[in-house]
């Protein structure tokens, strides 16, 4: 997991615990959209850091095989 990831998510927590204080309709909404986006921005990250993580090993896998053709 990424530091990003795990910012998104501590900036969505604060957003709901803002939206728990808030003593205005409109103001709790306001924090509740912004957990929404912070929360959607952290998932969007973690899929990324997975693909990301997947292509690595698959071009690490591709280049031990070319190597051990190479060998042979």
């Amino acid at each position: 997991m990424s530091d990003q990831h795990q910012f998104y998510l501590e900036r969505a927590a604060e957003a709901r615990a803002s939206a728990g204080a808030a003593t205005l309709d409109n103001v709790r909404d306001r924090w509740l959209r912004s957990e929404s986006s912070w929360t959607e921005m952290a998932v969007r990250r973690e899929h990324a850091d997975r693909m990301r993580a997947k292509l690595i090993a698959e071009k690490a896998a591709e280049r031990a095989a070319v190597k051990s053709a190479g060998e042979a």
